[in-house]
């Protein structure tokens, strides 16, 4: 059965949790597609998305309970009974509104039709312990338990939780887990090439949006209450583009000027590109890089959306020299490929797809395309390198190798967007800054 052949939200939930699981989609797009279009009522919409952001953010913790009431390896189950049964716990545990009877039942008849007649009775039998004992199960209390505690009353893989309370300290660490917990906040950046900031939060404001300017960026506008994405994009869509806060400071940092020749590196879907050109006032060049053909699609419906018409989409490997360029580009932004820890606010499922073992893969990556990046840069022009992680490896790390190993390179002030001060480098904490976990280094090749 398809998504769109499915009659009720918690069906479609299991349908979009196969794909998030299954097959490494995102929540927000997998969702995004299965509910257009399916004529779900508005009430049967918001329980499908429930049920799969609940769900996929609770995950760990769900299967922490399920291991209690289940007398078989839970992992070696088949995946659909396990997505079954995790959505089950999940209104068992987290969704009051939702009898506990009701749960079952429907989870019992997903089972029947998706799994086989078998597993009903196992269903059945596996919620309605965890119904009867839910009050039972403690976290582990113990002192040198804690780390195990915060990862399961947070939701957050215990690998990682080490890690951020061996960087940071424990209230740290769970200051960063309730952070990602919080509902992420919705930013607009102004399109400063047709509409000054002021004029449209004043337009957004006798719209009856709730809006106010962001402190991190000029041309940042934080929302508080919005009428729907659609509406406002259908209203003001070439006035704006949706981007994160932190995402804003790397063409404010790098600050190209018009006529500027400028090298994105590793560009889609193209919100820091038309950034940087805004800055440029649509004059001179930008050469928007992305190894994947399909996503400088995205990088050009953006630009035409916002007017924008000095970015050249190319498929182009960052790992790789770029002809034609060296020595000749004002201005150059690496935003690298990372382990993306400092945004799993933002991506539900991100927080179970990441592995511990996989994080160093990253920085010999991204020194990579910093060398090739550095050969672009005229002498007297700049580089900046920013990630959207937490990890010293992929941030100061590559930031002092790269100047151990690039002597024509010399570090670049640039003034902390907040407080004013000069800083070599900027390492975002969002539960400090209250916004997204970006890092920042500005370079100068030497004339």
């Amino acid at each position: 059965m398809t998504m769109h052949d499915a009659q009720n939200p918690r069906e479609l939930a299991l349908l979009v949790l196969d794909e998030i699981y299954e097959r490494g989609a995102y929540a927000n797009l997998a969702l995004k597609r299965a509910v257009r279009g399916n004529g779900l009522s508005s009430l049967d919409r918001k329980l499908c998305t429930e049920l799969v952001y609940g769900t996929v953010k609770t995950t760990g913790t769900l299967d922490w309970y399920l291991c209690r009431v289940i007398n078989r390896p839970f992992r070696k189950m088949a995946p659909r009974l396990r997505t079954i049964l995790r959505m089950g716990a999940y209104q068992i545990l987290y969704l009051e509104r939702i009898p506990d009877s009701a749960a079952v039942n429907e989870c019992a008849n997903l089972a029947r039709y998706y799994v086989n007649e078998n597993s009903v009775k196992l269903v059945n039998g596996v919620l309605r312990q965890l119904s009867r004992t839910k009050a039972t199960w403690q976290f582990p209390q113990k002192e040198e338990d804690a780390t195990l505690r915060l990862a399961l009353t947070y939701y957050h893989p215990e690998w990682l939780v080490r890690r951020w309370k061996f960087r940071f300290g424990l209230p740290e660490a769970e200051a960063m887990c309730a952070y990602d917990n919080a509902v992420p906040s919705l930013c607009l950046r102004v399109n400063t090439l047709f509409i000054s900031r002021k004029t449209l939060l004043e337009r957004l404001q006798a719209d009856g949006c709730e809006v106010e300017p962001s402190k991190w960026s000029p041309d940042g506008i934080v929302c508080r209450h919005l009428p729907s994405l659609e509406t406002l994009m259908k209203e003001w869509g070439r006035f704006l583009y949706i981007q994160d806060e932190s995402s804003m400071l790397d063409a404010d940092v790098l600050a190209p000027k018009p006529g500027d020749l400028v090298l994105d590196f590793c560009a889609a879907p193209g919100g820091k590109t038309t950034h940087l050109a805004q800055k440029m006032e649509n004059k001179g060049k930008i050469i928007a890089m992305d190894i994947h053909d399909h996503r400088l699609t995205l990088i050009e419906e953006n630009a035409t959306r916002l007017g924008i018409t000095n970015i050249r989409a190319l498929l182009h490997d960052g790992t790789k020299p770029l002809p034609g360029f060296e020595n000749r580009a004002d201005a150059v932004l690496v935003d690298a490929p990372c382990s993306g820890l400092g945004v799993l606010n933002r991506r539900a499922e991100a927080r179970w797809t990441k592995k511990e073992r996989t994080l160093s893969q990253f920085p010999p990556l991204q020194k990579k395309i910093l060398a090739q990046a550095a050969a672009c840069v005229k002498p007297g022009g700049r580089l900046l390198y920013s990630t959207c992680t937490l990890e010293r490896d992929e941030n100061s790390r590559v930031r002092t190798a790269f100047l151990e190993s690039h002597p024509e390179f010399r570090s670049k002030a640039f003034l902390h967007p907040v407080t004013g001060e000069r800083v070599e480098e900027l390492q975002i904490l969002p539960w400090r800054d209250g916004i997204d976990g970006f890092y920042l280094a500005l370079f100068e090749k030497v004339e």
